[in-house]
């Protein structure tokens, strides 16, 4: 059981997940971003691309998914506005949100340029993340993109 109570993937499925988490990581750091999977950093504060993995064996939507933390300070003075009873539209209070909201789809053009399958999360709680559903190599050909972009 996952800390959810939902039932766990098996270990085999959970292997294949951090292979792409992985990979995921990688293609960021080849294009020149802070990229790491959650909790192997081994600083909370770190900034930049955490990629996690979902363990539940039911899936809802993708196993992998991508956010982008902002520098601790900048996350610290907008809890601290909000603390003291600033607005959340304030600029200070919306500045990580919409950070994240740029990120997401530079994030999203970089996985997708490594062969990567890559869209915006469809959720209120985290509208800034990105969904990884697997890799265009592991796709059947019949379903492979073809297109190439013009110079590509």
């Amino acid at each position: 059981m996952t800390e959810y109570g939902f039932p766990r993937a098996s270990d085999e499925v959970i292997a294949v997940r951090a292979e792409l988490a992985d990979h995921v990581v990688q293609a960021l750091r080849n294009a020149g971003l802070p990229a790491f999977r959650d909790g192997d950093s081994g600083d909370p504060d770190r900034s930049g691309a955490v990629v996690s993995i979902d363990p539940d064996a039911e899936m809802a939507s993708a196993a992998v998914s991508v956010g982008w933390r902002c520098d601790v300070g900048l996350v610290g003075a907008a809890v601290d506005a909000l603390a003291s009873g600033s607005s959340s539209d304030a600029p200070v209070v919306r500045r990580p949100g919409v950070i994240g909201l740029h990120m997401q789809g530079a994030l999203i053009k970089i996985l997708l340029s490594e062969g990567i399958i890559a869209a915006p999360e469809n959720d209120e709680m985290n509208p800034e993340h990105v969904l990884v559903f697997g890799r265009v190599s592991d796709l059947p050909p019949a379903l492979r993109p073809t297109f190439v972009p013009p110079g590509g």
